[in-house]
């Protein structure tokens, strides 16, 4: 049993054989992308008679739902996505799950699911990662890829919060999101699909806000671009979000750089990577805002040069800069299309950060309980 520091007791049920050494280090050389699963998950049960229970560590397996399953219907789920990074001392450390665990309970509040406390978060993690430390790759650009998610595990095709919930949490070991890695993209502007609107579940995290914009994605490949870019719903002209990530754009040059993002009116998603580089932005020297700009701004900034980087930034890809622009009425390009000296500086400063490679002032790493040896 463990009990480290949540209320709930944990059942360890770890897998009796573990997968050869040879064959796993087979799969981490080129584990992609969310391809390749770890030998354990954490499973926790919810109802509204006996609230979280049957908590549990147990071997990675497919479930089985039945087909009334709430969740198939009507879509109340929400999940996080997060990473545990190889450290330079051979350790390994979660970035910034205190954080996840905060906005997990935020998401759930907004799909009327109950709220996993942040404690029995943590230690889901600790289990998970203790357990399956071997998979965690020491690669550059590689990590152990946390997914938590939460799921209405209810038979019933009522339409109500559903009586009895379920959480897993799973992992991959994973490279970089991008298969090109840290290459510049060209995105499109969609002005005739919104990602959120005012009152609705933009800064939750959950599965809908993703199917959503599916069909905005395939419309920006059919113009040639790599991602979509979210404007606002009201009057399509407000810049919001790139895809599944955060937007940031960097006015100036060198120290007196100043970078902005659109500020969190509740149609964004409040992302961890997002703060975290506000942050370091502001260690690094440079003025940091949350605003707000709109496409002519976009074009007229990038035209007179005052706007010279915009990037994109996600747990997944962590910084992904944007080089060219596309909309039905106009197209063009940012700075020399290529990656931006302040970009690039906030991005390796994180990455020392994550690995262990640079001091974490600010507490951000969570160190698992595991042995060096792997």
């Amino acid at each position: 049993m463990s009990s480290r520091t949540s209320s709930l007791q944990f059942q360890l049920n770890r897998v009796p054989t573990r997968l050869p050494a040879p064959e796993r280090e087979r799969l981490l050389a080129k584990p992609g992308f969310g391809a390749i699963f770890t030998e354990h998950m954490v499973r926790i049960r919810w109802n509204a008679e006996r609230g979280w229970h049957d908590a549990e560590l147990t071997a990675y397996a497919p479930l089985s739902l039945d087909p009334g399953t709430a969740v198939l219907h009507y879509a109340q789920a929400v999940f996080e996505g997060l990473k545990a990074f190889r450290q330079a001392d051979g350790g390994v450390a979660a970035f910034r799950p205190d954080a996840h665990a905060s906005r997990f309970r935020r998401s759930a509040r907004r799909l009327a699911l109950p709220e996993l406390p942040e404690e029995t978060f943590l230690e889901a993690i600790d289990l998970l990662v203790e357990a399956d430390h071997a998979w965690v790759p020491s690669a550059p650009d590689h990590s152990l890829y946390l997914r938590p998610l939460m799921y209405a595990s209810e038979v019933s095709l009522s339409v109500h919060p559903a009586d009895d919930v379920t959480f897993l949490l799973i992992a991959s070991p994973s490279g970089p999101y991008f298969p090109r890695g840290v290459k510049p993209v060209t995105v499109w502007l969609t002005e005739d699909y919104s990602r959120a609107a005012p009152g609705g579940t933009g800064a939750a995290k959950t599965g809908g806000n993703y199917a959503g914009g599916l069909l905005a994605q395939a419309q920006a490949a059919e113009h040639g671009c790599d991602q979509v870019v979210w404007l606002d719903s009201f009057e399509h002209r407000w810049v919001e979000e790139m895809g599944g990530m955060n937007l940031c754009f960097v006015f100036g040059h060198g120290d007196t750089a100043r970078v902005m993002t659109p500020a969190l009116t509740g149609t964004l998603l409040p992302g961890i990577t997002r703060d975290s580089l506000l942050t370091l932005g502001r260690d690094l020297g440079y003025e940091t805002e949350e605003g707000r700009i709109n496409v002519d701004e976009w074009r007229a900034g990038c035209e007179d040069g005052s706007l010279t980087e915009v990037f994109a930034c996600g747990t997944a890809a962590v910084i992904t800069p944007v080089a060219a622009v596309k909309s039905a009425r106009a197209s063009w390009t940012i700075g020399n299309g290529g990656p931006g000296e302040v970009s690039m500086r906030l991005r390796q400063a994180l990455v020392e950060i994550q690995r262990g490679a640079a001091s974490d002032p600010h507490g951000w790493l969570h160190h698992a309980r595991v042995s060096f040896e792997r």
